[in-house]
C-alpha cells in the first residue's frame, strides 16, 4: 500500500507540474494545443491537487524521507506554476484601466479588471437567439441586447483556421455581451478550400448589409457596429474593418489573430500544428509569389492606416498557433498611425484564452472588451484620445 501511494501521488504531482509548465513555455507541436487551454483557463482550479497528493504521501509514508521531501518541493513548484497566471493577471489589471483610458477615454465599468473571488464566479445564463439566413446558405445567430433599446451590435466572426469552425464558438462570450447590453450577430462564412479570399470578405459585407436591413425589427443601431474575431476570424475582422472603409464599423477586436499573412507564410512549416503552408494556399489561392494580392488584402497590418477604426488586440505570449508578433506588429503600426489601440498581451496565455470567462485571461479580456465597447459605441460619437 505505501508503494502504491507513492506511485499515485508522484503521478498527480508530475502531471500537475507538466500542466503548470504550459503556462510558461510554448507547447511542442507534437502535443495537442488544447492542453494549453486547460492550463491557461482552468489550471488554477487544479493547484490544490499536487499539494494534496504530497500531503497524502507524507501522512502515509512519513515526512522525513528523501522521497517525501522531493515530492513536496515539486508539488510546491506545480502549485506556483498553476497559480502564477492569477498573480500576473492581478499585476496587469492594476495598470489596465489607465492604459485603456489613455487610448479610448473613460468608461463606466461595474467591477475591476481582475479579482481572486471572480475565479469561481458562474458564467452568464444562456441568452436566447434566433437564426437567420443572410446569404443562402450562410446564416447568423442574433442575440438581442438585454434591457437596451437601439443597441450597438457586435458582429462575431469565428475561428477555425479558415477551413473549419462555425458560429456558436465560445457561446458564453456571446451570452456575456448580450447581458452587457450589446446585440450580437454571430456569423458563418464560406470556408477554404471551397472559398478563397476575398470571398470571406464579401460574406462579411453581405452580413453587414443584412444587419442594417434588420436594424428596426431587431431594435439595434446599425451605425454602431463592432467586428470581433478570434484567430482566423480575427484576421477576417481586421482585414474587413480596415479594408471595407465602412463608417458604421466603430471598432474592431482581434483575439489572437494573424495580421500579416506574408509573415505567416515565411515562418509556417508543413510539420507545425496547422500545416500552415497548405492552409494558407487553400485560403489565399496560392503562395505569396502566385497570389500576392490576396496575401496583402487579407493582412490587417498592410491595410491599417490613420483613418482605421479603434482597435483592441488580445493575444497570449506563448501562443504557438498564431505568434504574438502578429499583434505586436499591428499594434506598432496603428500606434505609428495614431489610431487609438491597445494590445493586451497575456504572458501565460495561448489560443482560446477567453474560453473560461472567470479565468485570469477571461476576466482581463472581458474587462478590456467591455471598456472598449463602452467607448467606441457612444452616441453621439466622441473623439478618442489615441496614442500618447
Amino acid at each position: 500500500m505505501p508503494v502504491m501511494i507513492r506511485i499515485a501521488t508522484a503521478s498527480v504531482v508530475l502531471a500537475s507540474t507538466a500542466l503548470g509548465l504550459l503556462t510558461v513555455f510554448k507547447i511542442p507541436d507534437w502535443l495537442d494545443w488544447k492542453w494549453t487551454v486547460l492550463a491557461c483557463s482552468f489550471g488554477y482550479g487544479f493547484a490544490v491537487f499536487p499539494l494534496g497528493a504530497a500531503a497524502l504521501n507524507g501522512v502515509v509514508n512519513g515526512w522525513r524521507s528523501t522521497f517525501s521531501a522531493v515530492l513536496c518541493a515539486v508539488a510546491l513548484t506545480a502549485f506556483c506554476l498553476l497559480c502564477q497566471p492569477c498573480i500576473a493577471a492581478w499585476s496587469i489589471g492594476r495598470s489596465l484601466p489607465a492604459r485603456l483610458a489613455r487610448q479610448f477615454g473613460p468608461a463606466e465599468m461595474p467591477a475591476g479588471p481582475f479579482s481572486f473571488l471572480g475565479l469561481f464566479r458562474p458564467w452568464p445564463a444562456h441568452a436566447a437567439f434566433t437564426t437567420w439566413t443572410y446569404r443562402d446558405p450562410l446564416q447568423l445567430d442574433f442575440y438581442p441586447a438585454a434591457g437596451r433599446h437601439n443597441a450597438p451590435c457586435v458582429v462575431v466572426i469565428h475561428g477555425g483556421g479558415w477551413n473549419d469552425g462555425d458560429r456558436g464558438q465560445v457561446r458564453q462570450f456571446n451570452d456575456w455581451l448580450a447581458s452587457r447590453g450589446y446585440a450580437v450577430a454571430d456569423i458563418s462564412y464560406r470556408l477554404a478550400p471551397g472559398a478563397v479570399w476575398p470571398e470571406q470578405r464579401g460574406d462579411v459585407a453581405a452580413a453587414l448589409a443584412f444587419i442594417r436591413k434588420q436594424a428596426k425589427p431587431w431594435d439595434i443601431d446599425a451605425s454602431r457596429l463592432v467586428l470581433l474575431g478570434r484567430s482566423a476570424g480575427g484576421q477576417i475582422a481586421e482585414a474587413c474593418a480596415y479594408g471595407l472603409h465602412d463608417p458604421s464599423i466603430r471598432g474592431v477586436i482581434g483575439l489572437y489573430a494573424p495580421a500579416d499573412m506574408r509573415f505567416a507564410w515565411k515562418w509556417g512549416r508543413p510539420d507545425d500544428a496547422l500545416d500552415s503552408p497548405k492552409l494558407l494556399k487553400d485560403f489565399l489561392g496560392g503562395t505569396p509569389e502566385t497570389a500576392g494580392a490576396a496575401y496583402d488584402s487579407s493582412s490587417g497590418l498592410f491595410l491599417a492606416g490613420p483613418k482605421s477604426p479603434p482597435t483592441l488586440l488580445v493575444h497570449g505570449t506563448i501562443d504557438t498557433l498564431v505568434w504574438v508578433l502578429h499583434s505586436r506588429n499591428l499594434h506598432a503600426k496603428l500606434t505609428g498611425d495614431r489610431v487609438p489601440n491597445v494590445l493586451l498581451e497575456l504572458p501565460w496565455a495561448t489560443h482560446a484564452l477567453e474560453f473560461n470567462l472567470s479565468s485570469p485571461s477571461g476576466q482581463l479580456c472581458t474587462y478590456a472588451t467591455g471598456w472598449f465597447l463602452d467607448c467606441v459605441c457612444r452616441e453621439p460619437p466622441v473623439a478618442l484620445s489615441g496614442p500618447r
